[in-house]
């Protein structure tokens, strides 16, 4: 299944998905790894977890009874891809500001 704009945003509504998104930055890490960083148990982890390996946010390797997780970027480029329009908006109107902040100076 992939995943569309509105799976990946329902995933990242969840501040706990978006902190584990975060602790992936640096690489791989376990399950385990994962929910010490996390005051709830961990098959509460594991089914955020799921969320985002369903969204294809995450990929999951089992190496014997341990499970590692890694971040999967590819969802987020259709985000960006969704929020680009967004940010040429604010560029124009930072820009529009910085003219008349400008002209404020020369005065």
């Amino acid at each position: 299944m992939t995943a569309t704009v509105d799976d990946v945003f329902a995933a990242l509504a969840s501040p706990v998905r978006r902190d584990l998104l975060r602790l992936l930055l640096d690489g791989e890490r376990t399950v385990n790894d994962l929910a010490a960083h996390f005051a709830m148990a961990r098959p509460s982890v594991s089914e955020h977890l799921r969320v985002l390996r369903e969204t294809g946010l995450v990929a999951e390797t089992r190496h014997g009874r341990e499970r590692r997780y890694r971040l999967e970027p590819g969802p987020l480029m259709g985000l960006a891809d969704w929020l680009h329009p967004y940010e040429r908006f604010w560029r124009r109107k930072l820009a529009d500001l910085r003219t008349v902040l400008d002209e404020e100076d020369d005065s």
